[in-house]
C-alpha cells in the first residue's frame, strides 16, 4: 500500500514551504519533493517603475536579507548609469557598500546558526521539541544566547550606519552611496563599550568556530554523513581566486574540482546559466547550460564558496579555511551539514573585513557617486548570505524598468535542497510505517542546513503548525501527527 507523507510548513526557516514524501508498498522512499507554495511577483511588480527606485523597492522581497537585494540592484544600476561594475565606484562608494554587505553577512549568518540551526545541534535532532528552539537555547545556554543577540545587534548597527536604517535602508544608490561614516559611528564600532566593539565580535566568532569543531569531533556521523552527496558548486571569486562576497567573476566546479565555469564575466551570466520551471513549485530550477538540465544543477552559499575559492584574504579566516580544506584533502566538500562550518568561517571573515574597513579613512570623506554614459541594461551579482544573487534589469526611453530577472540564492539551491530532503527521508523513513517527531525534524534539519529563504519573505516563527499525514492510495488518513513550529 503506497503512502504519502506531507510536512507543512517547514519550520525554523524564512518563508513558507512544504515537503511531500511518497513511500512505496515496501515503505521505501519512492519520491520526495520540497514545494514552494508562495508566489512572489517582484519581477513583474517593478516593471514600469523608474529605475532609481529599484534598490529600495526590491529589498521588500525580504525582511531577513534586504541589504543583499538592495546592493545587488544597485550594482546592476551602476552599469546602467555608466559607473561600471563593482570596482568602478569611488573608493568611498565601494568601501561603504562593502561595510554594509559584511554587516549583513555577519548578522544573517549569526541569526541562522544560533537561532535556527543550533537547537538541533545542542538538543539533538530527536531532542524534546518543547526546548529545541531559540527559547530553549536562552534557558539552557544563556551565555551562547547572549552572544548571539549581541553579535546580531552589532551587524545591524553596521547596516544602520551605512544604509540609514537597519531594515530597508537607502544607502546605496545608482553609481554609489548617499552618506559617509561619521567619526562617532567609527569610534563606537572600533572602541565601543564591551562587548559592542569589533574586537569582541572577532573573539566571539572564533569561539563559535571552536564550539562547532568540538561538536563535530563528537558527532561525525551527523555532520559528515547526513545529507551528503556530490554536486557542482558556483560562486563569485576575486580575479586572483580569493573569496570575495561583494564582487568578482563567476566560477563553477564539479564534484571532482574541475572548473565548469572558468571565471566568467557576471554580465554574461545568461550565456552559462538557465532556469527550468516545474509544475509542483513556484521556485525555478537553475542549471549550467554546458552540462544540461539533468546534471547541471549546482550548490551556492557558504559551502560552495569554500569549494570554489583558492584562499580567504583575511588571516584568521584563512587559517580556518585551511583546516576546512584539509578535512577533505583539498577535494570539493559535498557534506550539507558542513554548510554550518563554512558559515562560521564566513562570520569570522566578515568580522575581520569590518575591522579593516572601519580603519579606512575613505569611509569618512571622498566623492560618493560616479556617473558616466547611461546604458539600457545592467547585471548585478553578489554573494548573499545564502549564496549567489543575480539582479538583471533593462530600462526603456522613459527611464522605466522594462525587464527584471532575479535569481535569488535559495532558487540556485533548489535542486540541492530537494536532494538533501531525499537523502534524509531515505535515511530516516525507509521501512517505517509510523511517523515520529524526530523523523519529521530530520528532514527539516537537511533543509535548514541551506538556510533557505523559501519565498524571500519572513514568517511568524512558532505560530504555524506542522502537520504530517500518512495516507493510503485512496487518500484515507492512516496516521497523523501535529506539532507547533
Amino acid at each position: 500500500m503506497s503512502k504519502k507523507i506531507t510536512i507543512e510548513p517547514v519550520t525554523r526557516v524564512e518563508g513558507h514551504g512544504k515537503v511531500t514524501i511518497h513511500l512505496d508498498d515496501n515503505n521505501q522512499v519512492a519520491q520526495s519533493r520540497l514545494h514552494i507554495v508562495e508566489f512572489r511577483g517582484f519581477e513583474r511588480f517593478v516593471q514600469g517603475r523608474p529605475y532609481w527606485e529599484a534598490p529600495v523597492l526590491v529589498q521588500r522581497l525580504c525582511g531577513i536579507c534586504p541589504v543583499s537585494h538592495h546592493l545587488a540592484a544597485a550594482k546592476a544600476l551602476d552599469v546602467i548609469v555608466g559607473a561600471g561594475t563593482g570596482d568602478g565606484l569611488t573608493p568611498t562608494g565601494e568601501k561603504m557598500r562593502r561595510l554594509m554587505h559584511y554587516g549583513q553577512i555577519f548578522q544573517s549568518h549569526v541569526l541562522h546558526f544560533f537561532h535556527l540551526a543550533s537547537p538541533d545541534l545542542l538538543f539533538g535532532v530527536d531532542g524534546d521539541p518543547a526546548i529545541r528552539n531559540v527559547v530553549g537555547i536562552a534557558m539552557k545556554h544563556k551565555d551562547l544566547a547572549v552572544q548571539a543577540v549581541m553579535m546580531r545587534k552589532f551587524g545591524q548597527e553596521i547596516i544602520k550606519a551605512t544604509a540609514g536604517k537597519k531594515v530597508h535602508g537607502t544607502g546605496a544608490i545608482p553609481g554609489g552611496i548617499n552618506k559617509h561614516l561619521s567619526q562617532e559611528e567609527k569610534d563606537s564600532f572600533l572602541n565601543g563599550d564591551d562587548p559592542m566593539n569589533i574586537d569582541k565580535m572577532i573573539e566571539w566568532s572564533l569561539g563559535a568556530l571552536e564550539f562547532f569543531k568540538g561538536y563535530h569531533a563528537k558527532n561525525k556521523d551527523l555532520i559528515d554523513e547526513f545529507a551528503a552527496f556530490p554536486s557542482n558548486h558556483v560562486s563569485l571569486v576575486r580575479k586572483d581566486g580569493a573569496m570575495d562576497l561583494y564582487h568578482g567573476v563567476l566560477r563553477g566546479i564539479d564534484h571532482e574540482g574541475k572548473k565548469v565555469l572558468n571565471d566568467v564575466d557576471t554580465q554574461d551570466y545568461l550565456d552559462y546559466i538557465d532556469e527550468e520551471v516545474r509544475s509542483w513549485s513556484y521556485m525555478k530550477f537553475p542549471y549550467l547550460k554546458s552540462i544540461g538540465k539533468k546534471d547541471g544543477w549546482y550548490r551556492v552559499g557558504p559551502l560552495a564558496r569554500m569549494n570554489t575559492a583558492d584562499f580567504i584574504p583575511t588571516p584568521l579566516a584563512q587559517k580556518e579555511f585551511e583546516q576546512f580544506k584539509a578535512y577533505t584533502k583539498g577535494k570539493p566538500n559535498g557534506m550539507s551539514m558542513h554548510m554550518h562550518w563554512a558559515r562560521l568561517i564566513e562570520i569570522l571573515h566578515s568580522a575581520e573585513m569590518m575591522k579593516e574597513l572601519l580603519n579606512d579613512p575613505d569611509l569618512m570623506s571622498g566623492e560618493k557617486v560616479v556617473k558616466g554614459t547611461k546604458g539600457r541594461e545592467g547585471v548585478g551579482l553578489l554573494e548573499a548570505p545564502r549564496g549567489t544573487l543575480f539582479h538583471h534589469y533593462k530600462i526603456d526611453d522613459n527611464d522605466q524598468i522594462s525587464m527584471a530577472n532575479l535569481i535569488v540564492s535559495t532558487t540556485n539551491n533548489n535542486i540541492p535542497m530537494n536532494a538533501a530532503v531525499e537523502s534524509a527521508a531515505k535515511q530516516f523513513m525507509n521501512g517505517q510505517d509510523k511517523i515520529t517527531e524526530p523523523m519529521m525534524n530530520a528532514v527539516e534539519v537537511a533543509i535548514r542546513a541551506y538556510d533557505p529563504c523559501l519565498s524571500c519573505a519572513t514568517h511568524a516563527l512558532g505560530k504555524m503548525p506542522l502537520e504530517v499525514k500518512i495516507v493510503d492510495k485512496n487518500e484515507k488518513v492512516i496516521d497523523r501527527k501535529m506539532k507547533n513550529g
